[in-house]
C-alpha cells in the first residue's frame, strides 16, 4: 500500500486480512476523507486527508504493522479500562481495594499491561448514504488487568459526508468498576512521517490545567491557564508554546503531556474541545467531544525507535495525540468528575472529529 494515497475511494466499508492478528477495514466517500480502522486495539491504523490542493495525505501516525511494535503499542488504539495514570495501580471502590496491573514507574497505564489496546475486537460494517463506518465490540472479564464487574465495550468509527469522523464509546457492566476510554491516535496534518508538528498551531478551549510531578501524575488542585504555557485559549504555534512564560511545560522529553479542563464539564453536552492547523497544507482538524478533560501530548519522548508506514523514524515532535476523556487517577480523586459504571448504567460518550482547510 502506497501510505501517500488513499487505499479506497467510496462505498461501503471493505474488510481485508492482516498478516498480523485481526483486520483492516477502509472506508469512506469518493472526495472525502478515507480511514483505515483495524480490530488489534480497535485503532485508527490511516486516515487520508486532502490538502488545500485537494491532494489527500495520511494524517495519522502508525507502523506498517499493528502490534509489530511495543514502544507503538497505543498509536492510534481504543485504550481502556481507564485512560491515562491510575497512582500506583490501587484504588478503593464501595469500600473495596483494588489492585491492578502496573507498567510505567509502577503505576497503571492505559489500562494496565495488557488493555484494550492489544485485544483483537469483533467488527461489522456500518453503511447509511451520509455515514459509513465499523462498529467494534470487546467482552472485558470481571478481574481483567485487576478491575472489577464483566465489562461489555462497544467503539463505532463514522465518517460523513460532510468531513467529519466521529468516535461513539459504549459500556455497560455487572459490577461497578471505573470506565474511561479514548482514543490514542497521533496526527500531523502535513502528513505521517514528514517532520514535526512544531509548525502546527494549535488551540485548546480550557481556563484550567491539571499540573503534574515527575511520574505525570496529578500533584495539586486545577491551576488557571492565564499567564503560563497552557494558555492556548487562542492559536498558538507549538514552536513557541513553551516560550510564552517561566511556567512551562514538565513534561518528560519536553513538551505538553498534560490533561486541560475543559469547561464547563460533566454534562454530557458535545463541545469544541480544540483546533489544530497546519499552515503548510491548510489541513485544519477540531476536536468536539462530551468528555471533560483533554490530554494534550506532543510526543516529546519520541526517539526514532518506531518506524512508521512510509519507513520514516518517529522523533521528538513527529505528531500530537488530543485524547479525549476523564481527569488522570480520578478513582483516587473524589474531587474530580467520577468515573464510576454502576449496573443498570450505561458508558457513553462522544468525539468528533472535523477536518477542513484554512489558509
Amino acid at each position: 500500500m502506497n501510505p501517500s494515497s488513499p487505499p479506497f475511494t467510496g462505498g461501503p466499508p471493505v474488510c481485508r486480512p492482516d498478516p498480523a492478528a485481526g483486520q483492516r477495514w477502509t472506508f469512506g466517500f469518493a472526495g472525502g476523507l478515507t480511514a483505515e480502522v483495524h480490530t488489534h486495539g480497535a485503532r485508527i491504523h490511516g486516515l487520508w486527508v486532502p490538502d488545500r490542493h485537494g491532494r489527500p495525505a495520511d494524517v495519522v501516525l502508525a507502523p506498517r504493522e499493528p502490534g509489530g511494535s511495543t514502544a507503538a503499542r497505543y498509536f492510534g488504539a481504543t485504550v481502556g479500562r481507564y485512560a491515562n495514570r491510575i497512582a500506583h495501580g490501587r484504588f478503593t471502590l464501595d469500600g473495596t481495594p483494588y489492585q491492578l496491573t502496573t507498567q510505567e514507574n509502577g503505576h497503571s497505564l492505559h489500562g494496565g499491561t495488557d488493555g484494550f489496546d492489544t485485544r483483537i475486537w469483533e467488527a461489522e460494517s456500518v453503511h447509511t448514504p451520509e455515514r459509513t463506518g465499523v462498529l467494534l465490540h470487546l467482552r472485558s472479564p470481571d478481574g481483567d488487568q485487576g478491575f472489577p464487574g464483566n465489562l461489555d465495550v462497544t467503539v463505532s468509527y463514522l465518517l460523513g459526508r460532510n468531513d467529519e469522523l466521529t468516535l461513539t464509546y459504549a459500556a455497560v457492566t455487572d459490577a461497578a468498576t471505573p470506565v474511561n476510554l479514548t482514543n490514542h491516535a497521533y496526527f500531523n496534518l502535513e502528513g505521517e512521517g514528514a517532520g514535526d508538528i512544531y509548525d502546527h498551531e494549535l488551540a485548546v478551549d480550557a481556563s484550567h490545567y491539571t499540573p503534574v510531578d515527575g511520574d505525570l501524575l496529578p500533584c495539586g488542585e486545577h491551576l488557571p491557564v492565564s499567564g503560563t504555557a497552557f494558555d492556548l485559549r487562542s492559536p498558538l504555534r507549538l514552536s513557541e508554546a513553551p516560550a510564552r512564560s517561566e511556567h512551562r511545560p514538565t513534561a518528560a522529553g519536553g513538551g505538553y503531556d498534560h490533561n486541560f479542563v475543559l469547561a464547563p464539564f460533566g454534562d454530557g453536552t458535545l463541545r469544541r474541545a480544540a483546533s489544530l492547523h497546519a499552515p503548510a497544507t491548510g489541513r485544519c482538524m477540531e476536536v468536539f467531544t462530551t468528555e471533560p478533560g483533554l490530554q494534550v501530548y506532543t510526543a516529546g519522548q519520541f526517539d526514532g525507535t518506531v518506524v512508521g508506514k512510509s519507513g520514516t523514524p518517529y522523533r521528538a515532535g513527529a505528531g500530537i495525540a488530543l485524547e479525549t476523556q476523564h481527569f488522570p487517577d480520578s478513582p483516587n480523586r473524589p474531587g474530580d468528575p467520577s468515573t464510576v459504571l454502576r449496573p443498570g448504567d450505561e458508558y457513553r460518550s462522544t468525539t468528533v472529529l472535523r477536518f477542513g482547510i484554512r489558509g
